[in-house]
């Protein structure tokens, strides 16, 4: 573990950091990862045989089916789950160099999200002070990529804003609605119907959220 007055850098981006082997953005994207993989790993068996369409030659339908997309083959059977749960192993000999390896149980799929899981859980531990954090980083953004690859981009995720700070009537009521929107979509209040257009509107959204929304 590194003196608590020593300074570090991140091992990912090389950011300067007080402490620490992992930048709190890319702990961050870490999280995001960690949080995706068993979700890709599990759509990846419906691109194991490539699809075909159109018509043959002659005129006909398409012939007999592709082999096995090799790619995913190496993914399903041993590339994503033997990373992750080794991944695991070492973040545990380290935090608990006393304890036994995991225990291996269930199908590619469970095993995934297990070790993804359990990764996730102690991400801060990680970051703080697991000296390989950046490595791990990387790797899991590597298998990402290799994934996303091969079944395409998921489909964007709302953002949650906070709630609506509008007023809406002459008592002063605050609607207090959930405000969300998809990454650089226009934000406006399904409850009022007040939008937000302007910077300015963004930053007075988010001055006035409530602390418990906030």
């Amino acid at each position: 573990m590194q003196p608590e007055s020593a300074t570090a850098a991140c091992g990912l981006c090389a950011a300067q950091l007080e402490h620490g082997y992992l930048c709190p953005r890319h702990t961050e994207a870490l999280a995001e990862r960690l949080e995706r993989l068993p979700a890709l790993f599990a759509e990846l068996a419906e691109h194991l045989v490539p699809r075909r369409t159109g018509l043959s030659p002659a005129g006909g339908q398409a012939g007999p089916r592709s082999p096995l997309n090799e790619d995913v083959v190496d993914l399903r059977q041993g590339g994503v789950v033997l990373i992750v749960e080794s991944w695991r192993a070492d973040v545990q000999r380290v935090r608990w160099p006393r304890h036994g390896p995991p225990p291996i149980e269930g199908g590619m799929d469970q095993r995934v999200t297990a070790a993804c899981r359990w990764l996730r859980m102690e991400l801060e531990w990680i970051a703080a002070t697991y000296p390989a954090a950046g490595d791990l980083a990387r790797e899991v953004r590597e298998l990402e990529g290799g994934m996303l690859a091969i079944v395409g981009e998921p489909p964007p995720r709302p953002q949650r804003l906070g709630v609506c700070v509008a007023v809406t009537d002459d008592q002063g009521t605050v609607c207090g609605a959930v405000l969300s929107r998809l990454p650089g979509g226009p934000v406006r209040c399904r409850s009022c119907g007040t939008e937000y257009r302007t910077e300015q509107d963004l930053l007075l959204l988010k001055h006035y959220q409530p602390k418990e929304a906030a």
